[in-house]
């Protein structure tokens, strides 16, 4: 029976009621565009090393994040595969150079990574099948989400990085995150030459596998106590913490999403809020005549409940098809990896649910000013 209630007064008014949901819509929506946004902040400083074959990652003590790495002595991977849990430790080099495109006559810096050709760095089949391309002097390969602004990205094409002529082998996809509007992989020997005043003895990263059984946790504090203190060791799990909390926490881009997700709430609470008091002052009439006839305020309340849950779920629906259109344009856009994710769904049908039904509670006062004597 509320429910029908409900219904009817959210029919009664076709036009009003439009814009209630709409009103509902647009803070839904922002809900979903703040959070996909704050998500996809550590997803893309995470989307390079999520294909890195490591257990446990050495990096210098001063390492920032991985557009700032630094660098350590490549004599301490050694060290570290002393150990007899660890099966190998791989060296990863990086750096930025100016990309040329002789084409447009234009400059921009390009991330670099460079390793050597017989560690399998890379979980990346399309990296593995072109290993012999890059065993040539000056060869490269080139992930495909760089930006059109590099040029032609095609196998067989030649451009500058570092001041050096270098041919474009074949590309990839692992994407480009947060390093750099353009990245390219090559070999170690390579790197080299692209960075002529770099060695092959300060590495930037150190990838460390472990044998079948080893304990992360345990190798790494051995490393930490065998290590100078140059050289920090990350399990992969605290490496991960450690990258996301650099991007959630420590950057501007994180601190704005964290706090848009926040205000989108409010505004939607807000919205609810003004939406159901409105409903109610206009339709106190309608809601007098039920009290009137022997309908309570407690029954009243649930009809006010009802029609904002109504509403609310409306709205919902409308919101993720809209949300999940823009996530694919920025997507395409910005190469950010900006992803619908079940839990996200569930996350925010229950704040819309919650929300609609706490706004309705607070609203339902004006309910009491629904007097049957004002009838007559």
């Amino acid at each position: 029976m509320r429910r029908l209630v409900a219904w009817r007064i959210l029919t009664h008014e076709k036009g009003r009621s439009v814009l209630a949901v709409a009103g509902i819509f647009v803070a839904v929506l922002l809900i979903f565009l703040e959070l996909g946004f704050y998500f996809s902040v550590p997803k893309g400083g995470m989307l390079i090393y999520d294909k890195l074959r490591f257990d446990i990652m050495l990096a210098s003590s001063s390492y920032f994040f991985q557009g700032q790495s630094f660098d350590f002595p490549r004599r301490r991977l050694f060290q570290a595969a002393a150990l007899p849990e660890v099966a190998a430790a791989a060296p990863l080099y990086q750096g930025s150079a100016a990309w040329f495109n002789k084409a447009s006559g234009l400059r921009r810096d390009v991330f670099v990574m460079g390793f050597n050709l017989e560690d399998r760095v890379f979980d990346d089949a399309d990296i593995d099948h072109q290993i012999e391309a890059l065993k040539r002097p000056d060869t490269v390969l080139v992930d495909q989400t760089t930006r059109p602004m590099f040029g032609a990205i095609a196998a067989g094409s030649h451009v500058e990085i570092g001041d050096r002529d270098v041919e474009i082998a074949g590309t990839y996809g692992l994407g480009t995150g947060f390093v750099g509007l353009g990245v390219v992989t090559t070999s170690d020997v390579n790197f080299i030459r692209i960075f002529p005043n770099r060695t092959l003895g300060e590495v930037n990263l150190g990838l460390v596998t472990l044998r079948p059984g080893a304990d992360p946790d345990h190798v790494a504090a051995a490393l930490r106590a065998m290590l100078p203190p140059d050289t920090r060791a990350f399990t992969r799990a605290e490496f991960a913490r450690h990258e996301i909390a650099h991007w959630v926490t420590a950057t501007s881009t994180g601190i704005v999403f964290g706090f848009g997700v926040v205000v989108s709430v409010i505004v939607g609470t807000v919205i609810l809020y003004q939406t159901l008091s409105t409903q109610i002052s206009h339709q106190l009439p309608q809601y007098a005549a039920l009290k009137a006839i022997g309908y309570r305020d407690r029954y009243l309340g649930g009809v006010v409940v009802t029609l904002a849950l109504i509403m609310g779920a409306i709205a919902y629906v409308l919101a993720v098809a809209c949300a999940l259109f823009i996530y694919d344009v920025v997507r395409s856009a910005t190469q950010l990896p900006v992803t619908m994710t079940s839990g996200r769904l569930v996350t925010v049908l229950l704040v819309t649910l919650t929300v609609s039904a706490g706004s309705a509670l607070v609203s339902v006062r004006g309910l009491r000013r629904a007097n049957p004597v004002d009838l007559f």
